[in-house]
Order: C-alpha cells, then sequence, then structure tokens
C-alpha cells in the first residue's frame, strides 16, 4: 500500500481507503450484516488501509459505531477517520432517497461534532467534511470561522468539502478551494465522467488541497458488475442512473481496452490507476461490499500508474465525439 499527503493537513493517507457508507447503509443492493462489516474493516487494515471515510448520515450512525467497534482499541495515528456531517439525523425522518434537511450552521456543526466524537469514542476528528453543502454554506464567513477555530482547539484536525450527490457542483468546488481553508475536496470522477474532476485538479494543486475520489468505477461499470442485463432493486441508488447511459458506457469501455491490455491490466485496474495517475488525488474511495473486492483493490495502489502517453490517449477519447 502507497501513501499520499492529503493536502495542507500533512496527514498521510493510503491511496485506497475505505468508504463506510456500504457498512451502514444497503443502497449499494446488498446489505452488510454488523459482523461481516467489522470484518471487511479490520482486513482493510491488515492490507495496510488506514483511512476511514464515513458520514453521521449512513445509518444515522451506524457506520461510524461499526467503525468505533473495529478499531475501538488502536493508537492515536494508526487509524484516520474522515466523517461528515450537515443533515439534520435527529428531528428528521428519510424516506426512501430523499434527502434529509441541512444543517450547515454553527451550532449545528459543534451539536453534530460531538455526536460524531461519541459514536466514533475518540476525542478528536482527522477530516471533518460539510457534507454536500450549498453554496450558501461554502460562502458563510461565520461557519468556516468556527471550523478553523475547531481546528486550532484540537478538536478536528483539519476540514473539508464533500461535493455531490451527483456528477455537478463545479463552481462549490472551486469556491470552496480557493476561498476557504480546506484540506480536502471529495467528489466523483472516473475515466468515463471525469467532468467537473479534472477542472478541480489545479485549484486543488495551487491550494494544496488533496482530492478525495468516489465513484471511480462509474457505478459498476469499470468493474463488470454493470451489463446490458443488470437490473437494479429499488434501494439500489444505482436506480438513478438511466439505462441510456448504461450502455453507451458499456461500449466506451471496449474502446478502451487496448490501453489496459498494453499495461496487462483488467479494466478495473485501469479505472483506478487512472485516478492515481493524478498527483492532486489523495485517496480512492472504491465502493467494497466484501473482503475480495477489498484485496483486489488494495494491491492496485502499487506505484505503478499511466503514463503521459497512456494519459493523453485517454484524454483525447474522452474529448472526442466518442465520450459525448
Amino acid at each position: 500500500m502507497k501513501y499520499r499527503k492529503l493536502g495542507k493537513s500533512g496527514i498521510s493517507v493510503s491511496e485506497i481507503g475505505f468508504g463506510a457508507w456500504t457498512i451502514g447503509m444497503d443502497w449499494w443492493g446488498n446489505k452488510i450484516d454488523d459482523t461481516e462489516a467489522i470484518r471487511m474493516l479490520k482486513r482493510a487494515y491488515d492490507l495496510g488501509i488506514n483511512f476511514y471515510e464515513t458520514s453521521d448520515v449512513y445509518g444515522k450512525g451506524k457506520s461510524e459505531k461499526l467503525l468505533a467497534q473495529a478499531f475501538g482499541g488502536m493508537k492515536k495515528g494508526e487509524i484516520i477517520y474522515s466523517t461528515k456531517w450537515g443533515y439534520d439525523i435527529y428531528d428528521a425522518e428519510q424516506v426512501g432517497h430523499n434527502e434529509l434537511p441541512q444543517k450547515h450552521s454553527p451550532d449545528f456543526l459543534q451539536f453534530a461534532l460531538q455526536q460524531s466524537m461519541k459514536r466514533l469514542q475518540v476525542d478528536y476528528i482527522d477530516v471533518y467534511s460539510l457534507h454536500n453543502p450549498k453554496m450558501s454554506a461554502i460562502q458563510d464567513d461565520e461557519l468556516f470561522l468556527s471550523l478553523d477555530a475547531l481546528v486550532k482547539g484540537g478538536k478536528i484536525r483539519s476540514h473539508g468539502v464533500a461535493l455531490g450527490p451527483a456528477i455537478g457542483w463545479e463552481q462549490e468546488g472551486l469556491e470552496a478551494m480557493q476561498k476557504r481553508n480546506i484540506t480536502c475536496l471529495q467528489t466523483v470522477y472516473n475515466i468515463l465522467e471525469q467532468d467537473p474532476g479534472r477542472s478541480f485538479l489545479d485549484s486543488a494543486r495551487e491550494n494544496n488541497v488533496g482530492l478525495l475520489v468516489r465513484v471511480p468505477d462509474a457505478s459498476g461499470v469499470l468493474t463488470g458488475k454493470v451489463n446490458d442485463k443488470t437490473v437494479f432493486g429499488k434501494n439500489d441508488h444505482r436506480s438513478t442512473r438511466k439505462r441510456e447511459w448504461i450502455l453507451k458506457s458499456i461500449e466506451k469501455v471496449e474502446k478502451l481496452k487496448p490501453v489496459s491490455d498494453s499495461n496487462g491490466w483488467s479494466i478495473t485496474e485501469l479505472a483506478i490507476k487512472f485516478v492515481l495517475s493524478q498527483k492532486e488525488v489523495s485517496a480512492v474511495l472504491p465502493t467494497v461490499v466484501d473482503v475480495n473486492e477489498l484485496e483486489m483493490f488494495a494491491q492496485m495502489s502499487d506505484g505503478k500508474y499511466l503514463n503521459e502517453s497512456d494519459l493523453s490517449q485517454i484524454t483525447e477519447l474522452y474529448n472526442n465525439s466518442f465520450f459525448v
């Protein structure tokens, strides 16, 4: 496992992180029981993964509690906790995939932080990020002064912004990197969906912000989990993907095979190594639902990534009408 610095924080994180939303929710079409979740977390640590990214909204604190059960006895610094806040999981009930009310306010910040620390059983959090904030939150000076004060007070080591929940949010991301003292910016970025992610690269480098990349597999298309016969369950968040997009994406994967074959990689490995070839990326957060997937993704962090010729070829494909 290779490690990178998380932006200006100086925190060292594994290139492959553990996105803990799959152990707190069943939105990937597969419910993971608690025993298996803890086994996955411990195996991830054995594989060299030290970066665990979660949110208070995942199962209303469930994933945070599972992390505490798995790593409660670990020494500080061995495990890097990154969690998110901003949704009212306390006074509102979530119905299906409908978004909960947001509360990105200084008062709610203090309350949510205390609750997450209790669930994680820690006295500080390494990375504390706004979860899917609107522009009004990013432009709230008082809010970011409060976050900076929490860093000075030792309650958090750094703070960031997690964009989402879907493709877009370019202006919010650029504003956060250019005008706020954030350590990291989380976004969707993969070979098939490079925008707006690639527009963040220059700003991330200029402002020393580490990018955290989720959905590197394009919701399963780049791992072969999703094909033209795939039918998503009602709880699976990928059910919002249009079938036309899936069918076109499967065709595009065929055009990428010469690049993966020339390197001796699978398409899945190409997908992860494409992201890790960007120096501004601190960690990739693949969706994992079992130990076998963990082991597969972990071995892809080996320092052997795409050369400039391969990257140029992928960029040319993306810029062509082929990827429109």
